[in-house]
């Protein structure tokens, strides 16, 4: 990679399926890149950070469950403090991106796939973790 150019891991945190992408800051594309079905709590936690051994990004971009009318609901009190114990796990700097409609525009890119509805669930989270990115990169990095 480019020197300057940095690599982030994204997670797109869901109640049952966690969403993960790679992108960086030259292309400003991300990738998805798997999904982890790993209930919320320390075991999610283990697996956020066996992917950043796996991947070595340089910062991980978290979605941050806004209220369609940007305003904050209790859910993102809860994202907030997973950011910090991601943070504090894996000592990586963490992001809270809007997820404002990202499971949205990945459906939007499954549409007329001719993939099954259940190829489409398990893509799902991983393209809105990439939304998310894509998102992160043209506004933030």
């Amino acid at each position: 990679m480019t020197v300057g150019a940095r690599r982030f891991l994204a997670v797109d945190v869901g109640g049952k399926r966690t969403g993960l992408a790679l992108g960086d800051s030259l292309t400003r594309m991300a990738m998805p890149v798997e999904v982890l079905h790993v209930p919320k709590g320390p075991m999610l936690l283990d697996a956020i950070v066996k992917a950043v051994r796996a991947h070595a990004p340089d910062a991980i971009v978290m979605g941050l469950p806004l209220n369609m009318d940007g305003s904050e609901g209790p859910a993102v009190a809860h994202a907030r403090e997973f950011a910090a114990e991601v943070r504090a796990r894996t000592g990586l700097p963490v992001h809270l991106q809007d997820e404002r409609l990202t499971s949205f525009e990945a459906d939007q890119r499954m549409a007329r796939t001719g993939r099954t509805h259940g190829e489409k669930k398990e893509l799902r989270d991983a393209l809105a973790a990439a939304a998310l990115l894509e998102d992160f990169l043209r506004t933030s990095a």
